[in-house]
């Protein structure tokens, strides 16, 4: 069974920074995109970032040149680097990744979520 495990959410000042982490578990056998997107307090689920398994990025308008996703395929690990938060970035990240597993099938699998709070 394929786990996402994310890390590293919490309660920041605005203007401040924090590392997001998500690890994949289980019977697998290679991954493919990797992503972050968070839920606002308006209940929207959106594309923060995303990173393809050799190394492509793609980021949301409101998140570029603050914030950064990279991968470590030894570790089946993506991060989320956040820097100059804002308030309107608050919301629940999840982790989203595309997992072939022991059984040669492809499913996306999601993390359960780490709030992140910036404080104005």
């Amino acid at each position: 069974q394929v786990q996402l495990a994310e890390s590293g959410g919490g309660l920041v000042q605005a203007g401040g920074s924090l590392k997001l982490s998500c690890s994949a578990s289980g019977s697998i056998l290679s991954i493919r995109n990797m992503a972050w997107y968070r839920q606002t307090p308006e209940y929207r689920r959106e594309l923060v970032a995303d990173i393809s398994g050799d190394g492509h990025t793609n980021y949301a308008d409101s998140v570029k040149g603050r914030f950064t996703v990279s991968r470590d395929n030894a570790k089946n690990t993506v991060y989320l680097q956040m820097s100059n938060l804002k308030p309107e970035d608050t919301g629940v990240y999840y982790c989203n990744a595309n997992i072939r597993d022991r059984y040669y099938i492809w499913n996306n699998y999601w993390g359960q979520g780490t709030q992140v709070t910036v404080s104005s």
